[in-house]
């Protein structure tokens, strides 16, 4: 297959995509001729096979392939109904995997899907990447403003240590902050939230925020009543993962933030000078 042949069969696959309440999908009476097949009897046997394979990976058939009723035109101007199948870009790669590999078409079309599925698990994973960073900022500012307001209240510099550490036990069910640390291997050095999930860290957050608006609200001003008020805060928050399954302390470490940080910011840098570098190719 030429690079020719290649270009032309691209720009019919995109082409074909359409939009199922803001998911990219195609429908597979569409995509019947552009894997090389003639009938439709065969190429929906093409897609059982997808269907089981999709079905014994462990996912939700109905998230990836939704049978469809399309109407066709007739000769005679009329219209008859036909079965039709909308396929996510998964349930076309599982396709392509399932038909003919002596067909050029399905030889492509294993080649493209396989490609184009891994560069959206790759968008999707720099997106969560991003999402966590922007989590991790977001908690250092609600932990400044908190200890502002502790500062300004009890004249303690280190009163908001000893809180903060209260109500990570509250959340991470009696565990202290140092017996997290050790359990999720984070250096003594560094901060706890820099090895937390996303989701985690959004709770410390969200604990924060509250016991902030709290202290205002209720004009506390010893540091044993806002302890008692950081302290049910992270246990509200836990209660509410609590009733998801969620446990915070038995959820494993992710990268370091800092790590994280640099490798996207090389990134960024990165892509001006291989855009650079195509355009002189």
């Amino acid at each position: 297959m030429d690079r020719v042949e290649i270009a032309r069969l691209f720009a019919r696959f995109e082409a074909l995509v359409h939009d199922a309440e803001g998911v990219e999908c195609w429908c597979a009476r569409d995509l019947l001729s552009l894997f090389g097949y003639d009938r439709w009897e065969n190429f929906v046997a093409v897609v059982e096979r997808a269907r089981h394979a999709c079905k014994k990976a462990g996912n939700t058939l109905s998230d990836h392939f939704r049978g469809v009723t399309k109407m066709v035109p007739l000769g005679s101007g009329a219209e008859r109904a036909i079965d039709d199948v909308l396929l996510t870009r998964y349930a076309c790669y599982l396709i392509a995997q399932n038909g003919d590999p002596r067909k050029a078409e399905v030889a492509f079309a294993q080649t493209y899907f396989a490609v184009q599925t891994r560069k959206q698990e790759l968008v999707e994973q720099r997106f969560l990447e991003h999402e966590r960073l922007r989590a991790r900022s977001q908690l250092a500012s609600s932990e400044k403003e908190l200890s502002a307001v502790l500062f300004q209240r009890l004249k303690d510099e280190r009163c908001f240590a000893r809180i903060r550490s209260a109500g990570d036990a509250a959340l991470f069910g009696g565990r202290t902050t140092q017996s997290m640390k050790r359990k999720l291997g984070v250096p003594a050095s560094r901060a706890l939230a820099d090895y937390l999930p996303t989701i985690t860290i959004k709770a410390k957050d969200l604990a924060n925020e509250m016991t902030t608006f709290r202290v205002r609200e209720r004009d506390l001003g010893d540091e044993p009543s806002i302890t008692k008020e950081h302290i049910g805060n992270h246990r509200e928050v836990r209660a509410a993962l609590g009733k998801r399954g969620i446990r915070p302390e038995d959820l494993p470490a992710e990268e370091d933030v800092q790590k994280l940080e640099r490798r996207l910011r090389k990134d960024v840098e990165r892509l001006p000078r291989e855009a650079q570098r195509k355009k002189q190719e």
